[in-house]
């Protein structure tokens, strides 16, 4: 395998998978991954965490099937694998199995060169993933996130993108898709601004303060960003409960109580009695009796009762705005 892979053939024995970027580094793994599925649909992944390549399981793991499938190895952390393994994963790649694709994800650096130079050696395909430092790397990386999804942005929007979000890679990209699905027409900088300003560390709780003074359309773009940028479903499913209980709590105390003391007998501070009461127009019993049984069902969801979390959520929290307008006897 001396003679020197294609950048572009993803089928080659060998993908050396370079960098510390790690969207760029799972993409160019999945991107691997998807060629040989769609050569073969019964490819078999192996997918091996780091630390999960032990002394003498190469073998057992390259070794042709009886039915002659494809095979795609992924070894993660190749810097820390073991000399053993190291010395094994050399003699596999001077001598590749037919039918097998290896993907090497390797840090770069000094620890673990010897794997990475004999990899090149033997003629890997290489994709580098380094860490996007600059930021006019960073701007590149939205406009091509933009024309990858078959839009495309001006350097104003994708500027303006960068500003509101940071430079987390995960962040942009889910961005670009959110705004891709989203937008029809010109992606521009109002509609950043619309979306994302100020919205880069959106929380459970904001979801659940728009929900529950009835604000479903908001609450509903800001449970899908929050999501997008890694909120636990779990944790949205907390607030939502506990904006809910915060309304019944303060609709069983006396109304002509001061702030102060319903904030000791609540134990809550006096600004978020006020917020609350406030956030109480439109509730009725009846109403918090259906939001927190609707809430309920999704964090029974979101902790494995269903395929679909986000659905879920998504059902919670328009059952919860729909309760905030319940009816005519309010609280």
């Amino acid at each position: 395998m001396a003679r020197k892979s294609a950048p572009d053939d993803l089928l080659a024995p060998l993908t050396l998978v370079v960098g510390q970027e790690e969207l760029l580094l799972d993409r160019a793994v999945a991107e691997v991954v998807a060629a040989a599925k769609a050569a073969d649909p019964d490819t078999d992944v192996r997918d091996l965490a780091p630390g999960a390549l032990q002394p003498g399981s190469l073998a057992e793991l390259t070794t042709p099937s009886l039915f002659a499938e494809r095979k795609v190895i992924v070894v993660r952390a190749a810097q820390d694998l073991s000399a053993d393994s190291v010395k094994e994963v050399k003699a596999y790649i001077d001598s590749p199995a037919e039918e097998v694709i290896m993907v090497l994800v390797h840090a770069g650096g000094a620890k673990g060169k010897g794997l990475l130079d004999a990899a090149k050696k033997a003629g890997a395909r290489e994709v580098q993933c380094a860490k996007l430092t600059k930021s006019s790397d960073k701007l590149a990386f939205v406009r091509n996130e933009f024309r990858r999804l078959g839009r495309s942005a001006g350097p104003e929007t994708c500027q303006a993108l960068l500003d509101a979000l940071g430079s987390d890679l995960r962040e942009l990209a889910a961005a670009c898709s959110q705004l891709t699905a989203d937008i029809e027409g010109t992606i521009d900088e109002a509609a950043v601004a619309r979306y994302y300003s100020g919205r880069a560390e959106a929380t459970g709780f904001e979801v659940a303060d728009l929900a529950v003074t009835g604000r479903a359309a908001e609450a509903l773009e800001r449970l899908r960003w929050a999501l997008a940028v890694g909120q636990p479903p779990t944790g949205i499913t907390y607030a939502l409960a506990s904006g809910v209980r915060s309304i019944g709590r303060l609709a069983t105390v006396g109304r002509s109580m001061r702030p102060a003391d319903l904030a000791r007998e609540l134990g809550m501070p006096p600004w978020k009695v006020e917020r609350v009461r406030q956030q109480m127009r439109g509730w009725t019993g009846d109403g918090v009796a259906a939001a927190l049984t609707a809430v309920a069902e999704a964090d029974a969801a979101v902790k494995g009762g269903s395929d679909d979390p986000a659905y879920a959520l998504e059902r919670a929290v328009v059952a919860v705005a729909r309760a905030a307008r319940s009816g005519s006897r309010q609280y």
